[in-house]
């Protein structure tokens, strides 16, 4: 990847008026219109689904190879973004991966906190279950907030007995709401997307007075023990750096298969940027590599 190209994103999401601390319509404003400059390539097709009673949007790529089930999760603090917002990033997964995605649009807060997104995380899950789906042709994945709650499935569905799915890709992953990793206050003036006063502002909305280290909130504090293979991609330039580090190495200290991989120079969730990011389709060309090895 060139300097050159980092240089032009870092830019491109300094300038787009994107503060995570605005109040609740103003930054889901300001998110979509971020998200709207990643064009959906024309022979990504989206079709609207229910799942488990949680909507979402079915993604699929015509003349990919047939594949597995991907249960994925958006980004966007647990308060912004949606399904349709994560389709651009979906569809170059799916064009890596064959098969089909399902992107699910969980209740956010403020209106819906905890437990509201892993109920709806975990009933997807189940959706597919009960339809028929062999749990090793699943993969869960998610980016940011959706990272986080991958890890939160896994461990609900752990916690209920139910069988797991065969792995989990996190890009960026949002796993400690207690904001206690020292890359939130350590590296701000390289994050071009979140800051340590937005991430205060939008946890609480979530948290809702529960428990921030709660497990199903914060997996970075869950035992991690018996969950399936992980791959975990960040970036050098994002504030939530400390969460995939520490989340790699408590999953290694609890015996997890688990694949880390940090990317010098590159931004929070830079896989959505793979028309810029020379790093970005790489990445995206691993985490299908990951996908289809757990696909068998």
């Amino acid at each position: 990847m060139s300097k050159e190209q980092q240089g032009r994103l870092d830019a491109i999401l300094r300038q787009g008026g994107f503060d995570t601390a605005a109040d609740v319509a103003s930054v889901r404003a300001a998110f979509t219109a971020l998200m709207a400059q990643v064009p959906v390539p024309a022979d990504v097709l989206q079709k609207p689904v229910e799942i488990g009673g949680v909507g979402g949007i079915e993604v699929t790529v015509p003349g990919t190879e047939p594949g597995g089930a991907l249960l994925y999760f958006h980004g966007g603090v647990y308060v912004i973004g949606s399904a349709a917002t994560s389709v651009p990033l979906v569809g170059e997964l799916v064009r890596r991966t064959g098969g089909t995605a399902v992107t699910l649009d969980y209740r956010l807060a403020p209106e819906h906190p905890y437990p509201a997104a892993v109920e709806d995380a975990l009933a997807a899950y189940q959706g597919l279950l009960a339809r028929g789906v062999d749990p090793g042709r699943i993969v869960l994945a998610g980016d940011s907030a959706g990272g986080g709650l991958a890890v939160a499935t896994l461990l609900a569905a752990k916690e209920a007995g139910l069988p797991l799915p065969s792995g989990a890709v996190l890009m960026s992953p949002y796993a400690d709401l207690t904001l206690s990793g020292e890359t939130v206050t350590e590296r701000p003036s390289l994050d071009p997307i979140l800051t340590p006063e937005g991430l205060r502002v939008r946890a609480p909305e979530y948290v809702a007075g529960a428990d921030a280290a709660d497990p199903l909130i914060s997996p970075i504090f869950g035992d991690l023990g018996g969950l399936p293979p992980l791959l975990i991609q960040g970036g050098s330039h994002e504030i939530l750096l400390s969460d995939a580090l520490r989340l790699a190495a408590r999953a290694a200290m609890a015996e997890v298969a688990v694949t880390l991989e940090v990317v010098p120079g590159v931004p929070h969730v830079f896989q959505g940027y793979a028309g810029l990011l020379d790093e970005a389709a790489a990445a995206l060309d691993r985490a299908a590599e990951f996908v289809k090895a757990r696909l068998g």
